[in-house]
């Protein structure tokens, strides 16, 4: 039998409760399957946070180094300043182990409802690739009052480094700047990663930017999509300006399969994307490293007010397992699973309130177990 460790974060609010049910799915889909799973826990969040002033350290990185797979719960505590833990924690593990590639199935499962009239389960199924280490997400700006001032601002990637070196001269009484890049390295790799995805699907990729606008930047980023292209002439590719892209989801989602984005981009579109899906209790996320460490998570948020209450849809976190499992290799265990949540939806039997019934967390969790099983 196949033995994995998987160290799991399950973090702040409702991720205890989440995965916990994600975890006895995929020790279902283990006993199922032909291996088995053993969880290595890891506190870090808010209480961990508030009791040691340690967000996550160094040595506990490069312990997680030595797994292919994080399973992550959620993050965020209102006894907290917004972004301290999502920046000290769940970022730090993205550059730390240069988690590249945002994964974003984004699938209408039969029987979940989607606020796009007339459209099935046939017409939303497409991946959104989000680059997920640059752009105006490499966190370097700053704010400079009326009058002479200088900085320096550094960014750090195993690839390379950058350093500006900034002379304001400003008469404003006060602005703000975000520098955002994006480097040849990061690009490629991610657009390489994108098509190669369609290649194995239905042979699309398009392209989300704001050239016409930001031409230096994301003119940079077309130049080096056309420059892959040409190595894949199977693939159909085409252009989206991003306020198109966000229309044309909404209009005719059926016309997309693989779409790869820049980092700021793909976090906006993504969560269109789960709103037609069926919301974010349906929408699970990976952050990947192809040759690396990988975190797998679902994308909404820690919902402190429901905490130890039961009652919140873990079907996303079940589903970021799933995709943790196609990551290992454990691709039939995967698609057991995801067929499993479908039937759960299916059946409409056993649903939490937000998609109108009133099952606990844990009983969604255990009939998807059954359903593992069972299909």
């Amino acid at each position: 039998m196949t033995q994995y460790k998987i160290p799991v974060i399950p973090g702040d609010g409702i991720g205890p409760e989440i995965i916990r049910e994600g975890r006895k799915v995929l020790d279902t889909a283990g006993e199922r399957f032909g291996f088995d799973i053993e969880w290595v826990e890891y506190p870090h969040g808010a209480d961990h946070y508030l009791k040691t002033g340690e967000l996550i350290s160094e040595d506990t990185l490069k312990e997680l180094s030595q797994y292919k797979a994080i399973y992550f719960g959620a993050i965020g505590d209102e006894r907290i300043k917004p972004g301290i833990l999502e920046k000290g924690i769940l970022l730090n593990i993205r550059f730390y182990f240069d988690e590249y590639v945002n994964l974003r199935p984004v699938k209408l499962l039969e029987g979940v409802w989607t606020p796009l009239k007339d459209k099935t389960a046939r017409d939303i199924d497409f991946v959104v690739v989000r680059e997920n280490t640059e752009d105006f997400y490499i966190g370097i700006g700053g704010r400079a009052k009326k009058g002479k001032s200088k900085k320096t601002l550094e960014v750090m990637r195993n690839m390379y480094s950058v350093k500006f070196g900034l002379d304001i001269d400003s008469d404003s009484e006060e602005i703000g700047y975000q520098l955002g890049l994006i480097s040849k390295e990061g690009t490629r790799r991610v657009i390489r990663y994108a098509f190669e995805l369609a290649n194995d699907r239905n042979k699309h990729l398009s392209s989300v930017d704001k050239a016409n606008v930001l031409s230096d930047i994301y003119g940079f980023w077309r130049e080096e999509f056309t420059s892959i292209a040409a190595e894949y002439p199977d693939v159909k590719t085409d252009f989206n300006f991003v306020d198109a892209i966000t229309m044309w989801f909404v209009k005719n989602p059926e016309w997309f399969d693989i779409v790869v984005a820049p980092n700021m981009f793909g976090d906006i579109i993504t969560d269109l994307g789960a709103m037609i899906q069926g919301g974010l209790g349906l929408a699970p996320g990976g952050n990947i490293n192809p040759e690396g460490t990988s975190m797998f998570e679902p994308i909404h948020g820690s919902a402190p007010k429901y905490k130890g209450q039961n009652k919140v849809n873990p079907i996303a976190t079940i589903w970021a397992g799933a995709l943790l499992l196609d990551q290992l290799g454990e691709k039939d265990a995967s698609s057991a699973i995801v067929k499993a949540i479908e039937h759960n939806i299916v059946n409409g039997e056993v649903k939490t309130y937000d998609m109108g019934g009133e099952s606990k967390t844990s009983d969604v969790g255990s009939d998807i177990a059954r359903l593992v099983k069972e299909i």
